[in-house]
């Protein structure tokens, strides 16, 4: 099952101290595996790979427009968060999932599952997307593309695909957390501040700018009900909304008090000679 919570703007700093206080709950089994939807205010983030020239703003620019900056424990290099666009948490149990080929899902497939569900989404509004190869994410572009849920895009050197979704991971104990940041109504202008995820050849593009007609771009809100669909349907899990934090919360104190394994109850010595289940001589 997956728990799905939407929550609306919230703090960089608070959405990571939340996706750490929520995977030890799924690391403990008080809560399933959990799937927080969000937006963000402007923050550029760079991941353990990130290459810190790929920031273009000096410091006294990103103050002045209000930008901070975090580095932050997810794969990846350079990355913006901002308003307009859905952020999305999964903070999944790997050992929950299986494989295309069934087995246990690893961290490469879950990305690629991620990629899937962008696709989708972008499909469900009528705009094309897929993938390219040997780049992480969700492209926009006619250069080979076949249509959402399949593999999308052709490679190519300064092509014309246009990023939508960014995704990188960060996997601990099996438990997942970071993810995606899908561009609805994004001010691209922002990523002029930045090499988005360290590519200088690709253009970034949103929802809203691939949409034939403004007055057809969904609210923010409803882009994140249909995201939290499409995770049940590709990762074959229920999906079931939770209506607050604190509800979310009250889930897991409620698993803490009355786990889900109870302790087996210890039989009567007596009851087990009578049952002839008795480990050792029994005296008369």
């Amino acid at each position: 099952m997956i728990q799905y919570l939407y929550l609306g703007r919230v703090g960089y700093g608070e959405g990571l101290r939340l996706q750490a206080e929520i995977a030890a709950q799924v690391a403990e089994g008080r809560l399933n595996n959990v799937l927080l939807l969000l937006e963000h205010p402007a923050v550029l983030t760079l991941g353990r790979n990130a290459n810190r020239a790929n920031v273009l703003a000096s410091d006294e620019l990103l103050s002045a427009r209000g930008v901070s900056l975090s580095g932050i424990n997810r794969g990846g290099d350079v990355t913006y968060y901002g308003p307009g666009q859905l952020v999305g948490y999964p903070i999944f149990d790997l050992g929950s999932l299986k494989n295309p080929s069934g087995g246990r899902m690893g961290p490469v497939d879950f990305v690629r599952g991620m990629e899937e569900v962008l696709i989708r989404l972008c499909g469900g509004y009528g705009v094309r997307a897929g993938r390219v190869e040997g780049l992480t994410g969700v492209w926009c572009g006619s250069a080979g593309g076949k249509g959402p849920g399949t593999m999308g895009l052709a490679a190519g050197t300064a092509g014309p695909e246009r990023k939508i979704g960014a995704i990188g991971i960060h996997v601990a104990k099996g438990i997942t957390s970071h993810g995606f940041a899908f561009n609805v109504t994004t001010d691209l202008r922002d990523f002029e501040l930045i090499v988005p995820c360290g590519i200088p050849d690709h253009a970034v593009t949103s929802l809203e700018r691939e949409l034939a007609s403004s007055e057809s771009v969904p609210g923010l809100e409803a882009v994140a009900d249909e995201a939290a669909r499409q995770f049940g349907m590709v990762f074959d899990q229920q999906v079931l909304a939770v209506e607050s934090l604190e509800a979310l919360r009250g889930h897991a104190s409620a698993a803490q008090e009355f786990p889900a394994e109870d302790t087996p109850v210890r039989v009567p010595a007596e009851v087990q000679r009578l049952r002839g289940e008795t480990a050792g001589p029994v005296r008369a």
